[in-house]
């Protein structure tokens, strides 16, 4: 019984991977991005501003594609590269959060309120089990991920 139902939640778990794709993609063409773009967009968001380098590192990206991809968001004014304040050899790829925000929020306006609704109408102890699911699977993906630049 409980094979089935690993099976059912890894095909309800591959689903929303495969949606999520396809939200984000019709979202980010909204926003005059690709589905990737706006996805990178979101690490500015949660990290601030970032050498190259360091965007490298989180995305995964080669440098002349991470050249690419800032030369994108600097053409829409979403970012801007200084000189940093403490090492001028370092160029700081620094987000303007309030524009980003400014494109993006409009877009998600429905989808977080759906989402919002749908994660109130579960019992506290329900949450509890969602969390930690979720919080297991970023592991497994983190490690994944880990795996992968190792080698």
């Amino acid at each position: 019984m409980k094979s089935e139902a690993i099976t059912r939640i890894r095909k309800l778990s591959q689903l929303y991977a495969y949606t999520s794709i396809q939200m984000h993609e019709n979202i980010a063409r909204k926003a005059g991005l690709s589905g990737t773009d706006q996805k990178y967009l979101g690490f500015f968001l949660v990290k601030g501003a970032m050498t190259a380098g360091e965007l490298m590192e989180v995305t995964g990206l080669t440098s002349g594609a991470v050249t690419g991809l800032i030369d994108r968001f600097e053409k829409k004014d979403l970012v801007k590269r200084e000189f940093s304040k403490t090492d001028r050899r370092k160029v700081l790829v620094v987000p303007d959060t309030e524009k980003i925000m400014q494109l993006m929020a409009p877009l998600y306006k429905d989808y977080r309120s759906h989402s919002e609704q749908l994660i109130g109408s579960f019992a506290e102890e329900d949450l509890k089990i969602i969390e930690k699911f979720l919080e297991g699977s970023i592991a497994i993906m983190s490690e994944t991920v880990n795996q992968f630049k190792d080698k």
